[in-house]
């Protein structure tokens, strides 16, 4: 196991990175930007080294800047959190070349799996069907207007190299397309470095389902069931719950079993994630991306299955072989996790940095158990330089009425002050009769905002 390792990202799944890393006895080493220096955040940490300015692009996304920082710390191993070079091959490469582990799938797989259309080819020679669209990466607006006409209006821009509905818009027509389509590329060139973009068939609706998957070094590829991520605005997930209201144990098992056997397939190593789609009004579930990386709501899948995620993902890149077999995985209850945004629903979830003034989440309230994940406390600046998430409330009972209820209860002693949070809405969905019923799909969340 790694001594000293070195966390290439900021705030919460930094803080989440460092305290998996410490209860296996591993000193955790972070890197900051001038903006992050003095974050109350950093003490979780032995240690922190500034890598540059504000600005992501120069700091978190400069590659050579972190692995001199790992080097010069004495770290032996890399972890990229989510985000900024999580899924970037060439700062795993990079990482390899100095002498450094990443903590991640090869180079070549990231590659190929984080670059969403190499990772829709890989799949369906893996036997996952996708999404109508382009036949690869497109060479610019034209090529992408030849796209869409074969595959009909409305259609999406996706960012190749992106996640979390950064370079993502929808054109709903020939005219909207060639500015969609700057958009998108500009966008995904700042948030990832990488502006090449793919098209999609725009399914209006649909369920957004996710399988978290663990694979060893040894050909060892087990599934931790799914997580159902429906509700989301921008493209963006807002409330995530498991196991998948939408599924039965039947179409569970076979989704899980499925996602297993193409993640060995194509030889990923780590913990990473297949994102499915399943159309409105349909049967079938669509591949749509593999996230190569630890995702923001992998507290969902900790939550039913007791498993700890990132303390696997360390023992993996250690070389260590996963002791579990899938037998041993079951589904224990049911878990909800609602992402608390410095946003205001009501303004198109414009981000709202400022001051927290207040700053209190409670923990349990029965019937269930309540986890909350942040990096802030009351006091703290909410920057305008990173993304405007303030925690994570998670909530697992025995049941899925019982984990809303635990929910409900746990927003409604909420008190965040100095910023506006998306507490309301959430409070909005967990108390419809919609979200009761798991009647609810990609497209509902103008429903709950009117």
């Amino acid at each position: 196991m790694f001594r000293r390792i070195f966390v290439a990202n900021r705030g919460e799944v930094a803080v989440r990175i460092a305290r998996a890393a410490q209860s296996l006895s591993i000193e955790a080493v972070c890197a900051v930007s001038t903006a992050d220096r003095d974050a109350s955040w950093t003490e979780a940490f032995e240690s922190v080294v500034c890598v540059g300015e504000s600005a992501p692009s120069r700091s978190y996304l400069r590659a050579e800047a972190l692995v001199q920082a790992a080097r010069q710390s004495r770290c032996s191993a890399v972890h990229p959190g989510w985000g900024f070079l999580a899924e970037n091959p060439r700062f795993a490469a990079l990482c390899l070349q100095h002498g450094l582990t990443f903590i991640g799938p090869r180079p070549a797989v990231t590659e190929r799996m984080g670059l969403k259309w190499p990772a829709k080819a890989a799949m369906a020679a893996a036997g996952l069907e996708g999404i109508p669209g382009s036949e690869g990466v497109l060479a610019g607006p034209e090529e992408a207007l030849q796209a869409a006409r074969r595959v009909g209006y409305p259609v999406l821009l996706k960012a190749d190299a992106g996640g979390g509905g950064r370079g993502m818009r929808l054109a709903q027509s020939e005219e909207e397309l060639p500015g969609a389509y700057e958009a998108a590329h500009a966008e995904a060139a700042a948030a990832f470095g990488n502006g090449s973009l793919y098209l999609e068939r725009y399914q209006s609706g649909g369920r957004h389902i996710e399988v978290q998957l663990l694979c060893d070094a040894y050909g060892k590829a087990l599934h931790l069931f799914e997580r159902e991520c429906s509700i989301q605005r921008k493209h963006q997930k807002l409330i995530e719950e498991s196991p998948s209201p939408a599924l039965s144990d039947s179409e569970r098992a076979e989704l899980g079993t499925a996602a297993a056997r193409a993640a060995r397939q194509v030889g990923y190593t780590g913990a990473g994630t297949i994102e499915f789609l399943r159309p409105r009004g349909e049967s079938r579930l669509c591949f749509m991306e593999m996230n190569t990386r630890l995702q923001v709501e992998h507290p969902v899948s900790e939550a039913v299955t007791g498993i700890d995620i990132v303390q696997e993902q360390l023992r993996i890149a250690a070389a260590e072989p996963l002791a579990l077999e899938q037998s041993q995985i079951a589904l224990d209850g049911h878990a909800i996790e609602l992402r608390i945004n410095a946003e205001d629903p009501s303004a198109d979830f414009k981000p709202c940095p400022g001051t927290l003034t207040r700053f209190d989440l409670p923990r349990d309230r029965g019937p269930g158990r309540v986890r909350v994940d942040t990096h802030l406390r009351a006091g703290d600046r909410v920057s305008p330089f990173y993304d405007s998430l303030l925690a994570k409330v998670i909530c697992h009972a025995e049941s899925r009425e019982a984990a809303i209820e635990t929910a409900l209860r746990a927003l409604e002693g909420a008190r965040i002050e100095g910023v506006p949070t998306t507490i309301p809405l959430h409070l909005a969905v967990l108390a419809s009769d919609a979200f009761a019923r798991g009647d609810y799909d990609t497209a509902s969340i103008p429903g709950w905002t009117a």
